[in-house]
């Protein structure tokens, strides 16, 4: 069984958030406090230690108390340099990862993918989320691995590919779905988080 002080939690704030206009979306204000608070919030009690992946700001994230860990490669190069070096910092056999831009993340998203994982012998179970009208989307970076992916991840990472999806193509991994649509949502547009902030008042 796989227990909370097993997973190690990677929240993903090392984005270039060209759509908010560079600003870095980890600090942006939600309900007064920045979007990363809300993160954390709901993702500590999931997991036994909290990694924060930036590229940016590194003295304000450091300022909750966790590691900071800044991606290897240059030009910001999306979620999979931050799970790079996540697995690389990771001390427990699971990592689980978030971005810092889904304040309303399910709180029983550790326990849903680890129940997934173990049933099928997964190397990475992922969520997806569920629309009204029954559609289906991936949520990728909301994913929980193991952590002896790295030499894979490396492997991929070096043929130049930065295609989440296509790394977990070749990996043995599944899926979970949530009902909730909301619970990934991410802030992408001012007026994203004007209309989240709203919903979850």
């Amino acid at each position: 069984m796989i227990l909370t002080e097993h997973i190690t939690g990677l929240i993903l704030a090392g984005g270039r958030a060209q759509r908010m206009g560079g600003i870095d979306k980890g600090l942006i204000p939600f309900h007064q406090k920045p979007l990363i608070e809300a993160t954390l919030t709901r993702l500590k009690p999931q997991v036994g230690s909290v990694l924060i992946n930036a590229n940016r700001n590194i003295t304000k994230y450091a300022g909750y108390g966790y590691p900071v860990i800044m991606d290897e490669t240059p030009d910001f190069s999306g979620p999979l340099a931050g799970f790079s070096v996540g697995l690389k910092a990771c001390t427990t056999p699971y990592l689980m990862t978030s971005p810092c831009d889904s304040p309303l993340l399910p709180t029983d998203l550790a326990a849903k993918l680890a129940t997934e994982l173990e049933r099928g012998d997964y190397q990475l179970v992922y969520a997806s989320s569920q629309e009204a009208d029954g559609k289906v989307w991936a949520q990728p970076v909301f994913c929980l691995m193991r952590t002896d992916l790295q030499d894979s991840l490396d492997a991929f990472l070096q043929k130049g590919d930065l295609k989440i999806d296509r790394w977990f193509k070749e990996l043995k991994s599944s899926t979970v779905i949530f009902d909730d649509a909301r619970a990934f949502a991410n802030i992408n547009t001012p007026e994203e988080l004007q209309s989240l902030e709203a919903a979850s008042a």
